[in-house]
C-alpha cells in the first residue's frame, strides 16, 4: 500500500467510496459520467497548497481516501491545525487495518508540518466510526454544528 496525492483519474473511484455507505448514498451522486461539480472541487483542492486529497493505493486500486487540510489560525498561539475529512475505506478492505494506517499517516503528516492539533468530525449516526477514532486516540471535545445551505 502506498499513499499518494489523488489524480483526476482517481475521481470515479473516490466518488464511489464516498457514496458507499448509508449517509454517503444520500448526498453523493453516482452516475456513469461524474458530475462536473466533482471536477471543480477536485481542481480547487489540487490548486490549494493547504489541501491534499490522498488515496491509499493497493496494487493499483484506490482502496481508501481522505482529505487533509491545513488551517492557519490565531488560536494555539498562532498554531496551525490539520483537519481530516472524507475518510473512506473500500468495503473489501475494511477490518484489515487500512483505516488506522491512513489516520496514523495523516497525523504524522500534520506533526511533521508542525501542526498543534489534528481534528476531524464524524456523524453521530456512525457509531462504528466514533469507536474507531476513539480507539486511535481522538476524544470528543466539542459539539459540532452545521448549517446546510442546500
Amino acid at each position: 500500500m502506498t499513499f499518494r496525492e489523488a489524480t483526476v483519474d482517481d475521481l470515479p473511484q473516490i466518488v464511489r467510496l464516498l457514496a458507499d455507505d448509508p449517509l454517503g448514498a444520500t448526498r453523493e451522486t453516482l452516475a456513469e459520467e461524474i458530475p462536473e461539480a466533482y471536477f471543480a472541487a477536485f481542481t480547487a483542492i489540487e490548486k490549494d497548497p493547504n489541501n491534499h486529497l490522498v488515496v491509499a493505493d493497493v496494487a493499483g486500486t484506490v482502496a481508501g481516501t481522505l482529505q487533509l487540510t491545513y488551517i492557519p489560525g490565531l488560536t494555539y498561539t498562532g498554531g496551525e491545525r490539520a483537519q481530516i475529512e472524507g475518510v473512506r475505506v473500500a468495503a473489501d478492505e475494511r477490518g484489515r487495518g487500512l483505516g488506522q494506517t491512513m489516520i496514523t499517516w495523516a497525523i504524522d503528516q500534520a506533526r511533521a508540518r508542525g501542526c498543534r492539533v489534528v481534528q476531524l468530525t464524524t456523524d453521530r449516526q456512525r457509531p462504528d466510526a466514533i469507536r474507531f477514532y476513539q480507539k486511535i486516540g481522538f476524544r470528543p471535545s466539542h459539539m459540532g454544528m452545521k448549517y446546510h445551505l442546500q
